[in-house]
């Protein structure tokens, strides 16, 4: 095919679908045919034009494919047309103050497709190699897209430095809470999830968690306390992940954990966190912030082959690329029971119609 589909978010709640020209392949890139593209809150508040970026913009930044071209001088570089990947949809500059102690996930210049600049809501895109990663066989290519939401939650646990047999609490069970509970579950923690919403608790019993636990006001209450106190010898989890951007679960984190230890904050929120400045030196916590991932995507793609059935169960919707519209309305709708929802693109034959309509 000489075109390539392209759906364009022009301006607020406004997607367009233009037909550009197929990127041909350059030294260290590849053509990639997409295949599914899974869809978060960032690119909600992007459709909303309610996001650090600007429009209009190709979205997408959670993506699988296949490598549909190459260039001639990569044809021996061990990677070959037909190829299944999933892309690192993140860049970075290599010369600041993060790059440089090697957490490039925080660099001062990132860029990320689908967030800053296009992305991956595109039927080819044109992506430099070392920003793919084989994807192993046996991983449905239909749930691959969902590595890096995957790498986002092992981030964040791993700032925490949880170990064996630790009693872990993760607040919120939404996608990054349940990802973050498998991957703390596979080192062989202890982890207590907390929601408002029982249907999200449910999903993360069968996410692996030990216990789940509705927050009704302010959390925890008497009876969960005494559970957690009971766990913990009254002192207390000694990790938090907080997963919810809410800063009364925050707070509340800070005054749960334990002495001497760790509260990881990966929820995003413009809303201002307030707690007590006593907290911090007399507890001595650590209070550590956490975004993207430092180049996790083959210890995320091996979580992925071994828990494939149970992470696939985090994607409730599936959408045609042409039905983004209602893709994203249904992603805004909290009555809709979202967990992830996976957009699957149209296969040639089905483009080639569509191109000859």
């Amino acid at each position: 095919m000489t075109t390539t589909e392209a759906a364009v978010t022009t301006s607020k709640r406004r997607i367009d679908y233009q037909t550009l020209e197929v990127p041909q392949p350059s030294p260290g890139h590849a053509v990639v045919r997409m295949h599914t593209v899974t869809l978060c809150g960032t690119d909600a508040h992007i459709w909303d034009d309610d996001y650090a970026s600007e429009l209009p913009m190709i979205q997408g930044h959670e993506a699988s494919g296949v490598i549909a071209e190459l260039d001639a001088a990569d044809v021996q570089s061990g990677w070959n047309v037909g190829d299944p990947v999933v892309i690192l949809p993140m860049f970075w500059c290599g010369e600041c103050h993060a790059c440089s102690i090697g957490r490039v996930n925080a660099c001062r210049r990132m860029s990320v497709y689908g967030c800053y600049e296009d992305g991956s809501l595109v039927t080819e895109q044109l992506v430099p190699l070392d920003h793919l990663y084989r994807v192993p066989e046996g991983i449905d290519l239909g749930v691959a897209a969902l590595v890096e939401p995957i790498s986002i939650a092992m981030q964040a646990c791993r700032r925490g430095q949880p170990v064996a047999g630790e009693r872990v609490v993760v607040a919120g069970a939404g996608p990054i809470g349940l990802l973050a509970t498998v991957y703390l579950k596979d080192i062989g923690c202890d982890v207590t999830v907390t929601d408002t919403q029982d249907a999200r608790l449910d999903l993360a019993r069968e996410f692996g968690a030990d216990r789940a636990m509705k927050v009704l006001g302010a959390f925890p209450n008497d009876e969960q306390r005494s559970v957690l106190d009971e766990l913990t010898d009254g002192d207390g989890p000694s990790l938090i992940i907080d997963a919810t951007g809410v800063p009364a679960s925050v707070a509340g984190g800070i005054d749960l954990v334990a002495t001497a230890g760790r509260v990881v904050c990966v929820g995003i929120s413009e809303a201002e966190l307030s707690f007590s400045m006593r907290r911090l030196p007399t507890k001595e916590i650590d209070l550590l912030g956490s975004r993207n991932s430092e180049n996790l995507f083959p210890d995320c793609l091996d979580l992925l082959w071994r828990y494939q059935r149970t992470l696939a169960k985090l994607i409730t919707h599936r959408f045609h690329f042409h039905d983004l519209d209602a893709a994203f309305r249904t992603l805004i709708d909290p009555s809709a029971g979202v967990g992830k929802i996976a957009i699957d693109f149209p296969d040639l034959s089905e483009r080639e119609k569509r191109s000859e309509s």
